[in-house]
Formats: C-alpha cells, structure tokens, sequence
C-alpha cells in the first residue's frame, strides 16, 4: 500500500475537510488485473513542501518535447492572440476549434464564471467564434467543483486543434512504494471517473510494474498497449507513445504522469488529451526548468508565503488559527476543535525545526486572515526543546501585535521551564494543560 509522507497526509486531511474531491482510490478487489493495494493519487511530498502543479498547455509541451502525440495548438494572454492562434490552425486543415480557459482545476467544461458565463471548454468552428469566446474568459474567475465557490480567475487560454477519435482510454505511471518502482495503470475504459471503474469493473484495471534500474521494455510497452485494445499495426505505435511518456516520467522526475482520456483516432493514432502531472519536489534542483513553470496567481497567496518560509499551509473556512508542528498532532488538533463546537480556519505546520523567523511568519500569516477569531498553537517539544519554543512564541507574538486570544499548549522536553516562561511573559498568553484544555479555551475565547 502506498504511504502518504506528512505533509501530503496533512494535506490530504485539510482539503478533506473543506470537501474538496482527493484523487485517490483502493478497490477491494484486488487480484488479476486489479489494484489490490495500489493507491492512486497526487504524488507524495517531503515535510515543508509543495508539489508542482502545471497547466494543461505547460504539461502538454512538456509532453511535445518528448515525443508524445498531443494536438496542436497555442496558449493566448489575449483574445486577439487567441483568434490569432485559431486562425493559424484554421489555415493549416483544423476542422473544429478548441478554447480552454487554464486554471489548476477540473471539471471546467462543466464549470460557469462569475459573470454568468456557462463552461470553460468550449468546441467551436471558427476564429472569430474563438475571439468571442475567449474575451468571455478572459480576467474572469472560473468556478467548477473543484475551485471552491471565489473561483479562479482566467488568465490565459489554450486554443487547439480538435481529433476525431474513436475510443477514449485510461493510462497513468506512477511511483509506487508496494512495488518499489514505477506502474503503468492501463484501463480501456477512458474519459470517465478512474476511481469508479476500479470499484464497478476492477478487471478493466491492468498494471505493469518497471523496473526502474532497467527501464521500460519493448515487450512491456505492447503488452501495456495490447491491455488498451490494440491490436496489428496499431499496437507498434501505442507501444510507442507509452514508452515516451514512461521517459518523461523519469527524465522530469515526476511522481505521477496520467492521462485521461488518452483517445484514438479513427485512423489509429493515440493522442494524450488531457493530462495531470505532478512531480517530486526533492528533484528541484535538477528540474529548474520545470519548477520555473510554477504559477503562483493560481495559489493562495498565504499558502505562497508560507513556503517561502519553508511551511505549509492550507487555508480552510473556520475561525480559531492553527500552528501545529507534524501532520498526525495537525489533525488531532483539527478534530478536536471541531470535537469542541470549533471550526479551524487552516491548517499550518512550523516543522520540527523552527525557528523564530518562521514562527513570526506563521504568526502574521495568520493574524492577517480576517477570518481567525483565536489562534491555538499546539507544539510538541522532541528536537526542540519546550523552553525555546515558548521564547520564540513570546518574541513572536511581541512583534506582530496580534490583537486575537493566543491559546498556547506546549508538551515535550523542558515543558516546565516553558510554561514558566508563558505565565511571566507579557504577552497576554492562554496556556493550555492538554489538547483538550486548549481546544475547549479557544473555542471558549471567541
């Protein structure tokens, strides 16, 4: 079974709290062809970190650079530039035209904009269509399920040429700790919920595990290709397509590339038309040109500060802030407030290895959400001791001037000394004896 580290556990259980759909599945079933234990989701990430998010045009050129098949087409700032774009497709035999608005979410077909516009995918005919279309997009916040209900605003848009295709199919590489390597997950059941053709249908799910000393295998690659229907000549070219997808994946360091749908033409060519590829942060030091791609007007501006200062965190709707340190004592913490008749308004992780500067961060970024009507911090003192992280939550709370009831619990070593430092401070400190006692005072401060 694939293990979560922390910070992904973390996130994973802040993001479901806010309801938000976590891609991820483990069929009960799990023999010939199936998953079995096999988790499917966004990749891991080391404590303190983020994983890349890529638009759908970033990813699909990225794609492009290694050979895989991907329509084509060009991404637009403007409505002028995509009509530009759409007639330069035009001239060149595409037969429909197809606008995306880019945002780092699904379901945006389906999605509608805060000016009333309906879908950010839209399947059109012609240049002037396209310009229509894209000045309706354009500057304006797209809102799927996935967004949340401000949206994200449209900054640019993907204009491409559309394919005619025949069949739609499931195709994924991800690392995978049961198999200590790379899997191919195969499914010509495409264009639809992964997750439900697991639990509906698990023999239509195959898996090929690589050896990732060795690489991927001609022989691999066909039978991965012949498990997605394809059969003669077709099958060579298929074969083809995984392999330089399995390439990317190595060669980028990501951590998971899916495709769905990858679709086949009525000739017999596969084409990747849609893409998720999420990569392992630990590798930005040889994939600068990768981690350059990063779009951070795509991300809360709190979360962006916070991995400036090496923390993470993840805003939610209540209103009694946390500071915590390890994603299990983050979760408890959530639960518990909740538990108390309290709603927490994020979820932040100092780490274990704080120091002051990063306390004071975490501290503005928190009393700079409107929404925190009381702040609890809960800190176990391990490598730390209790004593210097009570001074640093002292100093801290002196130098942004919260005006919000600051509820303080501390366990761990030199526990004493720090509740001490606390009670003398002159900081207008709760001091909690437990989890307990400090979820109930802070419920019981606002």
């Amino acid at each position: 079974r694939s293990v979560m580290r922390p910070a992904r556990r973390a996130r994973a259980a802040a993001e479901a709290l806010q309801e938000r759909k976590f891609h991820s599945f483990r069929p009960k079933t799990g023999t010939n062809g199936a998953f079995g234990g096999l988790a499917l989701r966004p990749a891991s990430r080391s404590a303190q970190r983020r994983y890349l998010n890529l638009h759908e045009y970033q990813s699909k050129g990225l794609m492009a650079e290694f050979g895989v098949r991907v329509q084509k087409g060009k991404v637009a700032d403007t409505a002028e530039e995509a009509k530009t774009v759409a007639q330069e497709l035009v001239d060149h035999d595409a037969k429909e035209l197809i606008l995306k608005a880019q945002i780092h979410a699904g379901g945006r077909g389906k999605g509608h904009f805060d000016t009333g516009f309906e879908g950010g995918v839209k399947v059109l005919g012609t240049p002037e269509e396209v310009y229509k279309n894209a000045k309706e997009m354009l500057g304006n916040h797209l809102i799927t399920k996935q967004t949340g209900p401000e949206g994200q605003q449209v900054l640019k848009v993907l204009v491409h040429e559309g394919v005619t295709f025949s069949k739609e199919l499931y195709l994924a590489i991800l690392m995978d700790r049961e198999h200590n390597g790379p899997v191919i997950v195969s499914s010509p059941q495409g264009g639809m919920d992964i997750e439900e053709v697991a639990e509906e249908d698990p023999t239509a799910i195959h898996t090929q595990a690589v050896d990732i000393n060795e690489g991927i295998t001609r022989e691999q690659s066909t039978s991965v290709a012949k498990s997605l229907g394809f059969e003669g000549d077709h099958v060579a070219d298929a074969a083809q397509q995984i392999e330089a997808l399995y390439n990317l994946f190595i060669a980028c360091d990501a951590t998971q590339v899916e495709i769905n749908p990858l679709v086949v033409t009525d000739g017999g060519l596969v084409y990747c038309v849609d893409a998720k590829i999420t990569f392992d942060e630990n590798a930005e030091y040889r994939q600068g040109g990768v981690f350059k791609m990063r779009d951070t007007t795509m991300e809360d501006p709190r979360d962006v500060k916070a991995s400036e200062y090496g923390l993470n965190y993840i805003g939610l709707d209540g209103n009694i802030g946390c500071m915590v340190n390890g994603a299990g004592l983050a979760m408890a913490t959530m639960d518990i407030i909740q538990m108390h008749g309290g709603s927490p308004a994020n979820f932040l992780d100092v780490g274990g290895g704080a120091d002051e500067k990063q306390v004071e961060e975490a501290f503005k970024i928190l009393s700079n959400d409107p929404k925190v009507e009381a702040i609890l911090v809960n800190i176990f003192g391990g490598i730390m001791k209790c004593d210097t992280i009570a001074t640093g939550i002292i100093n801290a709370a002196k130098n942004v001037k919260m005006d919000v009831p600051l509820v303080v619990r501390l366990e761990g070593t030199n526990v004493e000394a720090a509740k001490k430092l606390i009670d003398n401070s002159d900081v207008p400190i709760i001091s909690a004896d437990d989890l307990d006692d400090a979820a109930k005072k802070a419920v019981a401060a606002i």
